[in-house]
């Protein structure tokens, strides 16, 4: 995502207004790249002066992620963090233990088997190492 306008249009489309504040973490959002926790975001608000305090980034955030144009993670560390998604479009995640990226995946079929065992609402979340972290040394 490297335009609000999927997060503006998501407000739109459910009837909320595009307030300034709503705008304002719409872009904060997309200015990053990967995961982000909702203390990036805090922390990118207050550099920039931008004037948006930490409980309108949890309720913008909030909101977002009912749209389904975010999606929440559950990190291995307890910690929450966000990722941008496409709503409708089902996909699972793949968490690196050592960096944090997160990857997207598609379903290939697994959300079906737990459709059938569970009901309709699912999240799968994979953790590993990614590449990367696999070659690099161990601290």
């Amino acid at each position: 995502m490297t335009t609000s306008q999927p997060l503006v249009d998501a407000l739109a489309r459910a009837g909320y207004r595009l307030t300034e504040p709503r705008r304002v973490v719409a872009e904060l959002v997309v200015a990053r790249s990967g995961h982000f926790t909702a203390n990036d975001l805090i922390a990118d608000a207050g550099e920039q002066d931008l004037g948006v305090g930490r409980a309108t980034i949890f309720r913008a955030l909030d909101l977002f992620t009912e749209l389904e144009v975010l999606e929440r993670i559950d990190l291995p560390t307890g910690d929450h963090a966000y990722v941008p998604c496409l709503p409708q479009h089902h996909h699972h995640h793949i968490v690196c233990d050592g960096c944090g990226r997160v990857t997207e995946v598609e379903d290939l079929g697994i959300g079906d088997a737990i459709t059938e065992i569970e009901g309709n609402t699912h999240r799968l979340e994979l953790f590993g190492r990614c590449p990367r972290c696999q070659k690099a040394p161990a601290e």
